[in-house]
């Protein structure tokens, strides 16, 4: 395997990949993406198509589920999710299972290329629902597969208060701590719905400003839909905030274990260092 990629993973060892696999793609040009993912190393195949490979053996479990699921969610989603047009088995020195795609076209969203962010919040809003009125028969229950996202908060429990005593003096402790427990006493008891898992703005692409794609289902599930909510605080504010949450349309407990998912993130990632997560902090502590 070589080493000048992240994980060991370059264009080189794509292409002998491709070569071995699929060699009628074999004569392709294999680039990397200008903005790739930390779970995974994404190179276009020619024009049309990806290859994605995991970065890690705990990322490689999203293969084939999302191998499985994409398929089967696309036809009820509003907006368009990876094509999968070919599964890629270990080879080359490279461990896992990875997969070929089709390209999506557009970028990923930020505010300065959106011009209606609360026309914006809607269609990702839309998206959730939609996402959550798909069959969960038979789908994967949260556990380590989509890092428990939609399992219980509590999960982390431990890993915020290590936070918290990390970031004495540096945020409101006793206002966060409220935060949390309110998550932890707020339980899901509806049946289980899918749910995206990372629902952030490096996974929305849009086109002319508009909500065009949702990439990376390496997270999803089925199980508690709460995690699926945490960019009401990390990208929508104000108006576009509220178009959010009254398009959402989720209970009070579901936005209490949502500040919790966005709390302990925040968290988590200040007290390694992230000074720009001290503004989500905020952000979860001045709303409800």
């Amino acid at each position: 395997m070589t080493s000048d990629g992240r994980a060991g993973i370059d264009a080189g060892l794509v292409k002998r990949l491709v070569k071995a696999q699929f060699p009628q793609w074999s004569e392709l040009p294999v680039t990397p993406v200008k903005i790739d993912g930390w779970d995974n190393r994404t190179y276009r195949l020619g024009d049309s198509m990806t290859a994605r490979l995991p970065t890690a053996a705990g990322y490689a479990p999203a293969v084939d589920k999302e191998n499985e699921w994409l398929p089967r969610l696309a036809p009820g989603l509003p907006v368009a999710v990876p094509e999968v047009l070919g599964k890629g088995v270990p080879g080359e020195g490279y461990d896992f299972n990875w997969s070929v795609r089709g390209w999506l076209p557009g970028e990923t969203a930020s505010v300065d290329r959106i011009d209606d962010l609360p026309g914006f919040a809607v269609s990702v809003a839309e998206f959730i629902r939609a996402l959550q009125r798909c069959d969960a028969t038979g789908g994967p229950m949260a556990g380590a597969h989509s890092f428990y996202r939609g399992a219980p908060p509590g999960h982390y429990d431990e890993e915020t208060r290590r936070a918290l005593i990390a970031l004495a003096g540096r945020v409101d402790v006793a206002a966060c701590t409220s935060v949390w427990e309110e998550a932890l006493a707020a339980s899901w008891d509806a049946p289980p719905m899918w749910f995206h898992g990372d629902i952030a703005h490096g996974n929305l692409l849009v086109v002319d400003g508009q909500l065009s794609a949702v990439i990376d289902f390496g997270t999803s599930g089925v199980g508690d839909p709460a995690c699926d909510l945490v960019i009401a605080w990390t990208m929508f504010s104000g108006e576009s905030r509220e178009a959010f949450r009254r398009t959402v349309d989720q209970d009070a407990g579901t936005w209490a274990r949502a500040r919790g998912w966005a709390l302990w993130k925040a968290l988590i990632v200040l007290a390694d260092g992230d000074a720009e997560q001290r503004h989500v902090i905020e952000e979860v502590l001045s709303s409800t």
